[in-house]
C-alpha cells in the first residue's frame, strides 16, 4: 500500500507533510508493567491513526508486532527495538489542554499539538495559553481498563513533565525514532528547522518567497484573482494589502481601475457583491448628480454617440418613405438618442411621418432622471413639437426580460423598428435560467416583422467565461476605457472620479463579485450575437456608407487612438487595437 513503510521504500514527505508531523502517545501493556511510549507519527510510517491502539509486548521479548489500530484491516508494521532503546515506565496519563478551544479530556481521540522545542521534550510551559499538562487520572475510562495500583488515591496530580529531566526524555524519543526510521530522521530534523524558519518570516519575505509579483499592478491583480478562485486565503491576505497600496481613484488609468477591481475581489470573498453593486447605485446624494455624471461620460468619450448615430442611421435608412413609424426602445434611458432622429425625420422631403415611440424603463435611468417614463415622454413630445413631427409616446413600466408582445401595442400598418442599445446583455440567457429570456425576446421581436433591428453592444466576453478568464477580460477591457477617459479629464478632477465611480465602478464590481442571477453584466462577442440573431430568423443589414462617413467625422473631434473598422456586416469602434463597441443592423 502507498502508505506502508517497508524495508524497500517509504512514502514521500515534503514540507506540507512535515506540517502534519504530530507527536502522539501510545500505551503498551507489558506482562507486569504498564508503559506509555511517545511514538512520532511521521508520514514515512503512513497516515496517523485516530483510534486508540495497544499492543502486548512481553517484557522479555520485544520482537513482536505493533499496530496503530485494533482493526485487523489496518496495516501492521514490524518493530525492532534497539539494544539501547528506553521504554519509560509510566502511570496512565491523559493530555489536559489549557486552551479553551481544546477537546474534552474524556474524548478517546488524543489531542494534537505541533512540534516545537518543548513538545519534543514532552513538556509544555504552564504559563502558555496554548500549553498542555499531563495529569494522572485513575477515573479515565482508558486508564480503568488497564490500570494497576500505580495511582491509589484517585486524586489528580499535575506534573510539568513525564520525567524529571526533559532532555533525557527527548534523547530517548530520538533514540526510538532513530531505531524506527533509521537515517531518515536527519530529513525530519532538517525539515523541522526549515519550516520553523519559514513560519517566522515576516509578510514581506513571504511575498518574495511565494513569487508574488511586486511592482506590476496588472500581474498582482491577476495573481490575487487566481488566489481567490483557488480559495488560497493565505496568499489573499498577503496580496490585498499590497494592492491597496498600489491603487488610487485619482491615479493612472490602471491604478483607478485597480481600485474597483480590488473592491470587487473583496466583495466576492465576502459574498456581498450584489449588496455593494446596489450600494454603489444608491450612493448618489441626488438624482440630478447621477444624471450629470452620465452626461460627463457621454461627452468624455464617443462610445454612446457612436452607438446612437449608427443605430439612428440604420433606422432612417430602413423606414425611408414610411408614413407611420413605431420605434420600440428596450433601453430608452433619458430618451436622448431620439432627439437627432426626430430632427432628421422633420427634414424629410414630403413632410415628416407620424412617429410613435415605446420606451422600456430600467431602474438606474429612472433614479437618474428622478422620475418615471412620463418625464421622457414630455421631453420628447416637446422636441417633436418644435420639429413639427406628429408624435406619441407609449411607456412600458417593466424590465426588459419581462416584456411580452402584448405590452408593445403594435398596430397593423406601422413600420416597426426595434432598438437594443447596450441593453440585450442585461437580459438573462440559458446560462442563468431555463427561461432563456435573451433568445425568447429575439424570437418575439422577429414575430413583429420589424423593418429593422439595431444592436449596439460592448465587445467583450464575460457571459459564460469562468471567473479568472472573466476577471482578465474585464481588466483588459476597462483599462482601454479608463485610458480613453484619461485624455479628456484631469486625473484629480472630482467630477471624473464621481463619473467613474457611479457610471463604471458598479459594472466592474458586478462583473467581478457576482454570479448567477446577481451578475447583470453579461457581455458577449459579436460572433455570439450574430449566432443568436440568425437562429431567431434575422439576416444582417449592412450599415450604409453615409453612416460610416458620419461617424468618421465624429471621431475627428476625439483622439487618433480611436479606431473605426467595418467587417462581417458590423461597425466596430475601438481604442488603439482593442475593439470596444460594435454596432449592427438586422431585418
Amino acid at each position: 500500500m502507498p502508505g506502508d513503510r517497508t524495508e524497500s521504500g517509504r512514502r514521500g514527505f515534503g514540507p506540507s507533510g512535515f506540517l502534519e508531523f504530530y507527536w502522539r502517545t501510545r500505551d503498551f501493556d507489558a506482562s507486569t508493567t504498564n508503559y506509555k511510549v511517545f511514538l512520532p507519527v511521521n508520514p514515512f510510517l503512513g497516515s496517523p491513526c485516530h483510534t486508540r491502539g495497544n499492543c502486548n509486548i512481553p517484557s522479555q521479548n520485544l520482537k513482536q508486532q505493533f499496530q496503530y489500530s485494533d482493526n485487523p484491516l489496518h496495516a501492521r508494521h514490524p518493530y525492532r527495538a534497539p539494544s539501547d532503546a528506553h521504554v519509560v515506565p509510566q502511570h496512565h496519563y491523559s493530555l489536559k489542554s489549557h486552551s479553551p478551544d481544546a477537546a474534552s479530556e474524556n474524548q478517546a481521540t488524543p489531542n494534537q499539538y505541533t512540534l516545537d522545542s518543548s513538545a519534543a521534550a514532552g513538556c509544555m510551559r504552564h504559563d502558555s495559553p496554548s500549553g498542555y499538562s499531563f495529569t494522572t487520572r485513575s477515573s479515565s475510562p482508558a486508564s480503568q481498563e488497564d490500570s494497576h495500583s500505580d495511582s491509589t488515591n484517585g486524586s489528580p496530580v499535575s506534573v510539568s513533565c513525564v520525567t524529571e529531566d526533559p532532555h533525557d526524555l527527548k534523547q530517548k524519543l530520538k533514540d526510538l525514532e532513530a531505531a524506527m526510521l533509521g537515517p531518515d530522521t536527519e530529513i525530519v530534523n532538517s525539515l523541522e528547522s526549515s519550516v520553523a524558519n519559514q513560519l517566522s518570516l515576516d509578510p514581506e519575505k513571504w511575498v518574495r518567497m511565494m513569487g508574488i509579483p511586486r511592482g506590476n499592478l496588472k500581474e498582482l491583480l491577476i495573481a490575487c484573482a487566481r488566489a481567490v478562485e483557488e480559495k488560497n486565503s493565505f496568499a489573499i491576505d498577503l496580496m490585498i494589502p499590497e494592492l491597496r497600496k498600489m491603487v488610487s481613484v485619482s491615479g493612472e488609468p490602471l491604478e483607478r481601475l485597480g481600485a474597483y477591481m480590488v473592491e470587487g475581489l473583496v466583495a466576492r470573498l465576502a459574498s456581498s457583491g450584489n449588496s455593494i453593486y446596489k450600494a454603489l447605485k444608491c450612493k448618489e446624494p441626488k438624482s440630478s448628480d447621477l444624471l450629470s455624471y452620465m452626461h460627463f461620460l457621454y461627452e468624455a468619450c464617443p462610445y454612446f454617440k457612436f452607438g446612437y448615430m449608427s443605430a439612428n442611421g440604420a433606422i432612417a435608412e430602413a423606414v425611408k418613405g414610411e408614413d407611420m413609424i413605431h420605434i420600440i426602445d428596450f433601453h430608452i434611458s433619458q430618451g436622448a438618442q431620439w432627439i437627432s432622429l426626430l430632427q432628421a425625420l422633420a427634414a424629410r422631403p414630403g413632410g415628416p411621418p407620424t412617429v410613435r415611440i415605446t420606451g422600456i424603463d430600467d431602474s438606474v435611468s429612472a433614479y437618474a432622471r428622478g422620475g418615471g417614463l412620463e418625464l421622457v415622454g414630455r421631453r420628447l413630445s416637446h422636441i417633436a413639437g418644435l420639429c413639427k413631427v406628429p408624435f406619441e409616446f407609449h411607456p412600458v413600466y417593466i424590465s426588459s426580460n419581462e416584456v411580452e408582445e402584448v405590452h408593445l401595442g403594435v398596430i397593423p400598418g406601422e413600420a416597426v423598428a426595434v432598438n437594443f442599445t447596450m441593453e440585450l446583455h442585461h437580459i438573462p440567457d440559458e446560462t442563468v435560467g431555463t427561461a432563456n429570456h435573451r433568445d425568447r425576446i429575439l424570437r418575439m421581436v422577429k414575430g413583429l416583422s420589424p423593418k429593422v433591428l439595431t444592436l449596439v453592444e460592448l465587445e467583450s466576453n464575460t457571459n459564460t467565461a469562468p471567473f479568472l478568464q472573466r476577471f482578465a477580460e474585464t481588466l483588459d477591457y476597462y483599462t482601454a476605457i479608463f485610458e480613453s477617459i484619461d485624455l479628456t479629464l484631469p486625473r484629480n478632477d472630482k467630477e471624473r472620479i464621481n463619473m467613474e465611480q457611479h457610471c463604471l465602478a458598479r459594472e466592474i464590481v458586478n462583473l467581478v463579485a457576482c454570479e448567477g442571477e446577481e451578475r447583470m453584466e453579461r457581455y458577449e462577442l459579436f460572433g455570439k450575437w450574430r449566432a443568436r440573431l440568425t437562429m431567431a430568423g434575422f439576416r444582417p443589414s449592412p450599415l450604409s456608407s453615409l453612416v460610416n462617413a458620419t461617424i468618421r467625422t465624429l471621431l475627428q473631434t476625439y483622439s487618433d487612438n480611436y479606431q473605426l473598422a467595418e467587417r462581417d456586416g458590423a461597425l466596430y469602434l475601438g481604442w488603439k487595437n482593442r475593439p470596444l463597441v460594435v454596432s449592427s443592423a438586422w431585418h
